[in-house]
């Protein structure tokens, strides 16, 4: 398989969004079959996966408020999806979409019916696995501003950005516009998933300030094993994300789910390595960190790299995103709580420049699934990542900035210190998390 612009079947989706009972019986059973479990794994990996994942991490007194943005989330997003998200992302059947943002024919999915066919599986498919990846971006940026962010805040910001931020670049890369048409290799989101989430992570992070006592308290997980159990599950959820992004039950899935697999290995190796080296002790909360770092990273290569890749790729992200969760806090000083912009965002953008390496055909055993149409080098399919790399990281900051700047001039941000002393499960939800 060769010229993969960001998915599988990206060109064919976008050059004609069929729609009617004739076209019924270009449905293939079996890419339905696997695309209805891949759209499963990857909310899977937003409910329960994320939220475990993300309430291990911080104090006992924030459990649930963790919990709560993310499924909370699930369902805003799912519903403002529905709405004008997906029309704004991917416009609709019939249309030629604009290089910047989709045309509005499918508010409220006017356009999507049961017989309605989006290459081999129905639209109504498409839609749902689509509003996943839409679910699950925002949601990572909670680990941003955990611990002190108001929730009526988190929630008009997280709708302001979907629409604004997300829907934007998805319809650059995925829904026919110009970082798709100019050849961004991006298969299941480097750039509108992870760069786009970890940007907003950082900024958010640096607009609310550090939490309080940051840098002189010790604020370490309180429960590592509800950490471990989320972990597991993004493992396993990922393969929907990657492997699903074929949208096909094909050899390109099958690959993309092999080196998925291996980057998160070799990730997990990688910082567990690192961490032994410096501190002499690997720890629980590094490992599981690598495995999110691996996979982070090999989520925009994924349809393009074989598996010797996926093993380069893996291992440089267990060490990168290392050192870059070290610049950020201890030297930078800034408190992305989660490390959101370390794994997500560094790893989404070397995952873009390795997937512009490692996709060339000519590397032997390190050999991908050949460039972009119209590119036939190392270094023109680099200039298109890093091009790609620039105008998400730019337009995200500022965008994200802005929307900080007006939901604070609408709501306030940030919780009061006393709240945020007393913790935000009982101060904004009055419940606790444990009652032993």
């Amino acid at each position: 398989m060769t010229g993969i612009a960001s998915r599988r079947s990206c060109a064919l989706i976008f050059s004609a969004l069929l729609s009617g009972p004739a076209m019924a019986d270009t449905v293939s059973g079996a890419d339905t079959a696997w695309m209805l479990t891949s759209t499963a794994l990857v909310l899977f990996m937003t409910i329960p996966g994320l939220s475990l994942f993300y309430a291990g991490l911080v104090r006992v007194k924030n459990v649930l408020s963790v919990l709560m943005q993310c499924f909370a989330l699930t369902a805003l997003m799912s519903v403002l999806w529905f709405v004008v998200g997906y029309t704004l992302a991917f416009g609709s059947g019939g249309v030629e979409q604009g290089p910047w943002i989709g045309d509005l024919g499918n508010l409220f999915l006017a356009k999507v019916s049961m017989d309605s066919v989006n290459g081999s599986i129905p639209e109504t498919l498409f839609v749902m696995f689509q509003l996943t990846f839409a679910v699950i971006t925002p949601a990572l940026i909670v680990g941003g501003f955990a611990e002190r962010m108001r929730f009526s805040a988190m929630l008009i910001f997280s709708s302001l950005w979907l629409i604004l931020v997300y829907a934007p670049v998805c319809h650059w890369v995925w829904g026919g516009g110009w970082l798709g048409n100019m050849g961004l290799q991006d298969f299941a989101g480097g750039a509108v998933v992870h760069i786009t989430a970890g940007v907003a992570a950082l900024v958010a992070a640096m607009s609310l300030g550090g939490r309080r006592g940051f840098g002189q308290t010790a604020m370490p997980p309180h429960n590592l094993t509800m950490t471990v159990t989320g972990a597991g599950m993004l493992w396993v959820g990922w393969f929907g994300f990657n492997a699903g992004s074929a949208v096909a039950a094909d050899s390109s899935a099958a690959m993309a789910m092999l080196v998925t697999h291996l980057s998160a290995a070799c990730g997990s190796l990688a910082w567990m390595a690192m961490e032994w080296l410096r501190h002499g002790k690997p720890s629980v909360l590094g490992i599981v960190t690598g495995m999110v770092a691996g996979l982070g990273t090999i989520t925009p290569a994924s349809g393009s790299v074989g598996p010797a890749g996926a093993v380069v790729i893996g291992l440089s992200a267990g060490v990168v995103c290392y050192f870059a969760t070290i610049t950020l806090k201890n030297r930078l000083g800034i408190d992305d709580s989660l490390d959101v912009f370390p794994v997500h965002g560094v790893g989404g953008m070397l995952g873009l420049v390795m997937a512009g390496i490692f996709c060339s055909p000519s590397l032997g055993l390190f050999s991908g699934n050949g460039f972009s149409d119209g590119v036939d080098s190392i270094g023109g399919q680099l200039g298109i990542q890093l091009t790609g790399i620039a105008a998400t990281f730019i337009y995200t900051a500022v965008l994200s900035w802005i929307l900080l700047k007006v939901v604070d001039a609408m709501v306030s941000l940030r919780v009061d210190q006393e709240d945020e002393t007393a913790g935000l499960d009982i101060v904004l939800h009055d419940e606790r998390g444990y009652d032993l």
